[in-house]
């Protein structure tokens, strides 16, 4: 509510508390730098590894996704590891670092963001606590408060969203 003994101009801010070269926001953003890069964050929070498996489901160019693999694996948000199926050359697989699972909670705040803001409030996936069957959601919790580590949550695709 409006307290009308406020001036109308007060509520306007003339610049942020804290300049952007000592902001953990705009530094991350140094790391997380476009769209691309946040969807291979994406597919690695779901699981999936592999180049060309990425390449598919996001549809990327073979350039742009080793050039975002690379950068991420540069600044410790993804780690290489080889794989060899049975008949075939052995290839690099993506896994997120402790680093890069920590984006799980950014990015489940941004998906349950974009369902609310615009999707019209249809999810398209359920976020459940695995070791409670409650679902969960992001926020901003007080220090010391359980919070739901990523390797519990269970992932369900909501059929018809």
């Amino acid at each position: 509510m409006t307290d009308p003994a406020r001036k109308p101009d007060s509520d306007i801010v003339r610049e942020a508390p804290i300049p952007l070269e000592k902001c953990g926001g705009a530094k991350a953003l140094d790391v997380l730098t476009d769209r691309w890069t946040w969807l291979i964050v994406r597919e690695a929070l779901y699981g999936v590894s592999r180049f060309d498996d990425m390449r598919s489901d996001l549809d990327i160019p073979r350039s742009v996704l080793t050039s975002r693999l690379k950068k991420l694996v540069e600044d410790g948000v993804l780690e290489t590891r080889q794989y060899k199926d049975p008949g075939a050359r052995a290839r690099t697989a993506y896994f997120l670092t402790e680093k890069g699972q920590a984006l799980a909670p950014v990015f489940m705040a941004l998906m349950q963001w974009g369902d609310t803001h615009l999707r019209g409030g249809r999810k398209s996936l359920a976020l459940r606590d695995s070791r409670t069957g409650l679902d969960v959601r992001s926020a901003l919790v007080p220090l010391g408060a359980e919070v739901v580590p990523f390797n519990a949550l269970k992932l369900t695709v909501v059929p018809d969203a």
